[in-house]
């Protein structure tokens, strides 16, 4: 199995890029490479170390073989990323298959071992991500510092993002009325920003994860783990359902016996969290200390 790859996105706008090697290949790469803003040397053939001064990544294709190990031997004692076409022994890096509803964009790779399957979702995502997204996506470029100044909570700030572009402002954007999303957006700002001047509730989701596979847990509990702002678990727990958190979700390791005091401590600053895997009376315990609990169950194994 391919060993796991970091995904990035590099920032190429007036930085020099190395292409080597004639043809389609290179021609298309170098083409890519200009459309990010990168100041392409495009060389046909003849490696000269020198070719790489300055530059933050390089590509050959359809260059002599000489040239392309020379090329990689140098990129690689400089720590310079670089790629050869079709070539993933040869590769620093995959070149994945992208859709891009700009300024938002969306990258499959596979480490080089499926690349036609990569392209095949790529097709099936195209289909699923309309237009209207990149336009969602710059107008929370354009508001992105208004909304900082008016709502510096993180919390707040997060929870403002996520209704507005699972909402009106999405739905309206998605139609093409355009100043009519912006409206909602600034009407959807302001009211949280007069939320804001009230202490919040937290909330507190029991969730029961399953039997601890990640194919397993319910759309509900997937839906909570995508949300929640802090997620609670003891160390039994599976990391298959961990990992289905998410990514900057706050992760606090517990014990059986501190759960009720942290999750009454932390919904008390108006946290949005998920308890996993929670005992019997928790629920109870909670709402006794005068906070919202809400309990989700989970499925059961049955035997075969």
């Amino acid at each position: 199995m391919p060993k796991p790859l970091l995904p990035l996105f590099l920032d190429l706008d007036g930085r020099p890029a190395l292409v080597l090697g004639d043809g389609e290949a290179a021609d298309r790469r170098a083409t890519t490479l200009r459309a990010c803003g990168a100041d392409v040397r495009h060389i046909p053939s003849g490696f000269e170390p020198a070719m790489l001064d300055g530059c933050v990544i390089a590509v050959g294709a359809e260059a002599p073989e000489p040239d392309l190990l020379a090329m990689t031997t140098e990129a690689r004692r400089r720590g310079i990323p670089f790629n050869v076409v079709d070539r993933p022994s040869l590769s620093g890096y995959s070149t994945p298959a992208v859709v891009s509803r700009a300024p938002l964009q969306i990258a499959i790779a596979s480490g080089g071992a499926a690349p036609v399957l990569a392209r095949l979702l790529r097709a099936r995502i195209e289909s699923l991500v309309p237009p209207g997204f990149g336009k969602l996506a710059a107008l929370a470029d354009r508001m992105q510092a208004e909304t900082r100044r008016i709502l510096p909570d993180v919390l707040r700030r997060r929870r403002m993002l996520e209704a507005a572009f699972s909402g009106p402002v999405a739905e309206l954007m998605l139609a093409g009325r355009e100043a009519d999303a912006e409206a909602a957006y600034r009407d959807a700002l302001g009211a949280a920003a007069e939320a804001g001047k009230h202490p919040e509730q937290g909330i507190a989701y029991l969730v029961d994860p399953g039997p601890g596979d990640a194919d397993l847990v319910t759309l509900r509990a997937l839906r909570l783990l995508g949300e929640a702002d802090i997620i609670l678990y003891e160390a039994s727990e599976s990391a298959a359902v961990l990992e289905l958190a998410r990514r900057d979700a706050s992760r606090l390791e517990i014990t059986a016996g501190d759960a009720v005091v942290r999750i009454v401590e932390l919904a008390s600053q108006g946290a949005k969290l998920v308890r996993l895997s929670p005992h019997p009376g928790e629920a109870a315990l909670v709402r006794a200390a005068g906070h919202v609990c809400v309990e989700v169950p989970g499925v059961r194994r049955t035997a075969d």
